[in-house]
């Protein structure tokens, strides 16, 4: 492999949440009186934080989000995520490649300590990481598309930023490895190519099972 640690998006990238995630995000959005669909939550939302949310939907109507919106949404995704969230198909067999040829891997997520947790839980996914492996937009002053998160995720791991790969699913989270030195590899499961090409994507695939490969 061509680097020394791969920084993987969670949200999309681990988990196959983000349709869960938004469906249930654009329909509370709406309940409170700031109609949203589908389509409108994925092109605003995805990839940011919660704060982004909070920030874009107060800059766009003028009125705060109620004080327990997070909780609120969190506790509906939890349930959700707990019934339906599956693994990214294909990235199992990625993390197996990469532990096998000793390339160091870690996660990089907007979402909540408690949200990735639940995920990969879920998915049988957290064992591959561990809390020592777990960065969240929660541990530094800037979610994406500020380099941050990456950059503290990288810290921590003890890798410079040139060294590190990112693999994003949002062009928020390309802005970010990109502006944190990093490449970063696009997946295009969920987000069209030309978005995250347009955001500066150093590569492009559609298939888990071409990362392994792209990553020489």
């Amino acid at each position: 492999m061509g680097y020394d640690l791969i920084i993987f998006d969670n949200d999309g990238v681990l988990v196959d949440s983000e349709p869960i995630s938004n469906r249930i995000l654009a329909g509370y959005l709406t309940e409170l009186g700031h109609p949203t669909t589908y389509e409108e939550s994925l092109r605003d939302f995805m990839g940011g934080s919660m704060q982004r949310v909070c920030d874009l939907v107060r800059e766009k109507s003028g009125r705060a989000l109620p004080e327990d919106f997070e909780a609120a949404f969190h506790t509906r995704v939890f349930e959700a995520f707990r019934r339906q969230l599956q693994p990214v198909r294909g990235v199992e067999a990625v993390l197996e490649k990469l532990a096998a040829d000793g390339v160091p891997y870690c996660v990089g997520s907007s979402g909540s300590h408690e949200r990735i947790r639940v995920a990969l839980t879920k998915t049988g996914l957290f064992e591959r990481f561990g809390e020592e492996r777990i960065f969240s937009s929660q541990d530094v002053g800037r979610g994406k598309p500020a380099p941050d998160l990456f950059l503290h995720a990288a810290r921590e791991m003890g890798v410079e930023p040139g060294r590190c790969a990112v693999v994003e699913d949002s062009p928020l989270g390309v802005q970010a490895a990109l502006a944190a030195g990093m490449d970063v590899y696009g997946f295009t499961a969920m987000t069209p190519a030309e978005k995250l090409t347009a955001a500066g994507a150093t590569v492009l695939f559609a298939e888990m099972a071409e990362l392994p490969e792209l990553l020489r």
